[in-house]
């Protein structure tokens, strides 16, 4: 099998992770990359299933040792970056890599990967849209959520060109129904 990844990036709210679900429960030949965070859990989330939960500590000590494919620093002491011992996990399963990262973590994933990736921007309809999506999801605070839509408008300029596609998600099941085409396309390949 041909070593293949599925990048999916989106502002927070644009639905990536229902996307991301939808398409690994759709095409069995896809594994969820768990990447690492330097947060702390939120709801009902587990360590090694959403993530790998690592101390700001930790995340940086991984980051001296070359531990990670790519990482960033998305807010000011909060990291998120994915292991290579996650990459190669999943290959050696005969998988294709799929990744829920932010903007430039997508980004980034795509140069590292090149041709062996498929690069995929989620798009809210609007900022309105992603605020009202924010805030019925009761996991932030209005100042988190007003620090999340200022760094949407900023990821949405920055991806601009910078992805394989970009899919609009206005109406899930149409979402649904454009992500299945390119990634049967892809995988085909």
């Amino acid at each position: 099998m041909v070593k293949k990844a599925i990048i999916f990036s989106a502002p927070s709210g644009a639905g990536k992770s229902t996307i991301v679900k939808h398409c690994i429960e759709r095409f069995p030949q896809l594994a969820f990359s768990i990447s690492a965070a330097s947060r702390a859990p939120r709801g009902s989330e587990q360590d090694g299933v959403e993530y790998y939960f690592l101390s700001v500590d930790e995340f940086r000590k991984r980051i001296d040792a070359d531990e990670f494919v790519e990482w960033e620093q998305v807010y000011p002491g909060s990291y998120y970056g994915t292991l290579k011992s996650e990459v190669e996990r999943l290959w050696a399963e005969g998988k294709a890599i799929t990744f829920d990262v932010d903007v430039k973590g997508g980004y980034n994933l795509k140069k590292y990967f090149g041709p062996q990736a498929l690069s995929v921007f989620i798009q809210a309809p609007s900022i309105e849209v992603l605020k009202q999506r924010l805030t019925s999801r009761n996991t932030d605070s209005a100042e988190a959520i007003a620090t999340r839509l200022a760094k949407a408008g900023q990821e949405i300029e920055f991806a601009k060109g910078k992805f394989d596609y970009t899919l609009i998600n206005d109406d899930l099941n149409k979402a649904y129904a454009d992500i299945d085409k390119v990634l049967s396309d892809f995988l085909a390949e």
